[in-house]
């Protein structure tokens, strides 16, 4: 899943970013609020940690211009100010969630992982398909009952296709979820990678889970026949 962090404290976003790659997850940061609501409008995040106080925009309007704009990403609002007022203020700016400052990391990644798992419909922290099974808390991979040993970007790649099941994912919508905006179009690094996982995941067993659709992208599935390239 591909995040925007958005705080002014140049150590303090670093900090946050690291810990949140090391929780497997594709991070982008911005130090103000026009940075930050230009990269809401032009990318496709799956979760933004917004600041309040910012320079530019104050976090606030940046939630307000973002819900204007009909995007539905979710949003997690820092702030040091703790006023059950401010609280009711970020909320119907269009936060999703409200998180007071000073925090503890776990607790902002349990609501991260909380409000990703919403979607349309709360899903469940373990996805399954077939014997294959995903706990999206523990990071922990098995299938047939035994773990599967994976790095953190396969992880995440894998849960990204988890998350699509049945669905047919192309490389730019891996390229925006799953990688950050470092990420160089022109290599051949999503291929790779799918291709390791394929070892991991299916190599050695008769069913199939990871497939590719020639000129479409990949989709993970208990169905059907894949077609490989």
């Amino acid at each position: 899943m591909r995040l925007l962090i958005v705080e002014d404290d140049g150590v303090a976003a670093e900090v946050l970013a690291k810990g949140l790659r090391e929780q497997a997850y594709a991070v982008d940061v911005a130090a103000d609020g026009r940075a930050a609501l230009d990269r809401a409008l032009m990318y496709e995040y799956d979760l933004i940690v917004l600041d309040v106080m910012l320079p530019e925009i104050d976090g606030l309007e940046v939630c307000r211009r973002i819900r204007k704009r009909g995007r539905a990403v979710p949003i997690i609002m820092l702030t040091a100010r703790t006023g059950i007022e401010e609280r009711v203020e970020g909320l119907d700016a269009g936060a999703d969630d409200y998180l007071p400052k000073p925090f503890h990391f776990s607790e902002l990644v349990a609501r991260i992982r909380a409000l990703l798992r919403r979607g349309p419909v709360l899903g469940p922290s373990v996805q399954r398909v077939a014997d294959l099974s995903i706990d999206t808390r523990t990071r922990r991979v098995e299938r047939n009952g035994l773990p599967i040993e994976l790095t953190t970007k396969e992880y995440t790649l894998l849960a990204y296709l988890a998350r699509r099941r049945d669905q047919v994912v192309t490389r730019t919508d891996i390229s925006e979820h799953v990688w950050d905006e470092r990420f160089d179009p022109m290599s051949n690094v999503i291929d790779v990678y799918v291709q390791r996982l394929r070892r991991k995941v299916d190599d050695g067993h008769t069913k199939r889970l990871i497939h590719t659709r020639r000129g479409a992208g990949y989709v993970l599935s208990a169905k059907g026949d894949e077609t490989r390239e």
